[in-house]
């Protein structure tokens, strides 16, 4: 064969060849596009991301176990320490199972409702190590057991914190059951109304990056109709009811401290700057509002004290977490300056002027500081003032008054609910130990051991 004719024929066979795959090679370009979409539809979590949610979960954990139980309990006096260790455990247990039979269900369920989440995810349906969700980064996810874990914790601790209004005379099945009905008919529907997509005060454009609504303002006037509902204690304003221990107190409102790093960091849902944004402003509006604190206590009274110092801790906390990630460092720190005069007002001025029973502070200190903090956010996010900046043509008036009106919702709803269902509560069980029970002491009265042992 002479090289002309091999040539012939080796064209007419590469001709028959590509005519032959030419539908395979059609699919094969149909079919990258086609992978390269679906690639990009399915986003893969990072390994750096997962650790890092799993490590703020566990803080926020520690913020309740041991660190709030703590807290509370330093304040109290000797005789119902346990009492109030015995509720903030048992209240957070009961939150973690509500969450993951129907709580997270009714608050990230996926439902088109301004109120209400649905019940697709019930017992975690559909959940499993495969699915994802969504963080704030277009194409970065997390997955989803890890966003129900830590939006978990946040469901335990809201409620818990409410203990510390009515401290030293509830009794403990009131406690546990109120706290149960209070997290489904009131906690849920806020979390699924400011946090979810599809909620009412999401849509608004209210900015909550950690939850100055779900769950300081939240807890806080839950605390407040508490306390005056369940009454004073027997004593209160003749005897002697100082914190039993100072130390205790300070130890737990440290490790509330540290555990606030996951509280606030782990919000941002991803290892990001955003992250390290809400951890700087969590280090400087704290250390801010604790020496604000001792400031104003030292004008006022001559001296600060530790309980100040403590007090001033938690109100920096408070008021910056809704801001965390929304507000530069600058703003933080005045924002930590404000709150704790305000608070301060709130705890020595207001309480005594009206007279009602707040054990801890809890609506002084979270529903107070919680508002200022909500409403503050709309100032101090701005770009001008070192913050982020305002979505679309939002202004910082615009802004302000969204998160007004976010205020006013959740003051209502928890408002109207926590008295409903404390009633609720009262008629069922009764809120209130007898008075026998509440002279000896919770921890003999209610649960038969003591703190302590002389």
């Amino acid at each position: 064969m002479s090289f002309n004719k091999f040539q012939t024929s080796l064209l007419s066979a590469g001709a028959a060849a590509t005519a032959l795959l030419a539908p395979v090679i059609a699919f094969a370009q149909d079919a990258a596009p086609a992978a390269a979409a679906a690639a990009e539809a399915a986003p893969v979590p990072v390994k750096g991301d997962t650790a890092f949610m799993f490590i703020c979960t566990i803080l926020v954990l520690f913020m309740i176990i041991p660190g709030l139980g703590l807290f509370y309990g330093g304040l109290v006096r000797a005789k119902n320490m346990l009492s109030v260790l015995m509720q903030v455990t048992v209240i957070a247990c009961a939150a973690m199972i509500i969450w993951v039979i129907y709580g997270y269900s009714f608050a990230f369920g996926g439902a088109t409702n301004a109120f209400f989440g649905g019940t697709a995810k019930l017992f975690l349906a559909g959940v499993d190590p495969t699915t994802t969700a969504a963080t704030f980064s277009k194409g970065v996810v997390i997955p989803e057991y890890i966003f129900v874990m830590f939006q978990m914790t946040f469901a335990a601790i809201t409620p818990a914190l409410i203990v510390g209004a009515f401290a030293e005379r509830i009794k403990f099945s009131a406690a546990v059951l109120f706290c149960v009905l209070w997290i489904t008919f009131v906690y849920l529907p806020v979390a699924h109304m400011v946090w979810d997509a599809n909620g009412l005060i999401f849509g608004w454009g209210a900015l909550d990056f950690a939850g100055g609504t779900v769950v300081h303002i939240n807890a806080g006037v839950a605390g407040l109709i508490g306390a005056i509902m369940v009454g004073k204690r027997i004593g209160y304003g003749k005897d002697m009811m100082a914190p039993h221990s100072m130390t205790l107190t300070y130890v737990g409102s440290a490790m509330l401290w540290v555990g606030w790093f996951g509280f606030n960091a782990g919000s941002n849902l991803e290892a990001s700057g955003g992250a390290m944004l809400a951890t700087v402003n969590t280090f400087v509006a704290t250390a801010a509002a604790t020496l604000s604190w001792c400031v104003v206590e030292a004008i006022t009274r001559g001296k600060s004290s530790m309980l100040g110092a403590a007090s001033g801790m938690i109100a920096g906390l408070v008021a910056i977490t809704p801001a965390a990630g929304i507000v530069g460092p600058m703003g933080a720190i005045v924002m930590g300056v404000i709150v704790s005069p305000l608070c301060y007002f709130f705890v020595s001025v207001v309480k005594n002027k009206f007279g009602y029973d707040d054990t801890a502070d809890v609506f002084g200190v979270h529903g107070v500081g919680g508002m200022f903090g909500a409403i503050a956010t709309g100032i101090f996010a701005s770009a001008s003032l070192g913050g982020v900046g305002y979505v679309g043509e939002q202004t910082m008036g615009g802004q302000v008054f969204v998160q007004i009106k976010a205020v006013l919702v959740t003051l209502a709803w928890t408002g109207i609910g926590s008295l409903i269902l404390y009633k609720i509560v009262d008629v069922v069980i009764g809120l209130r130990v007898p008075a026998e029970a509440e002279r000896e002491g919770l921890d003999l009265a209610s649960h038969g051991e003591a703190a302590y042992h002389s």
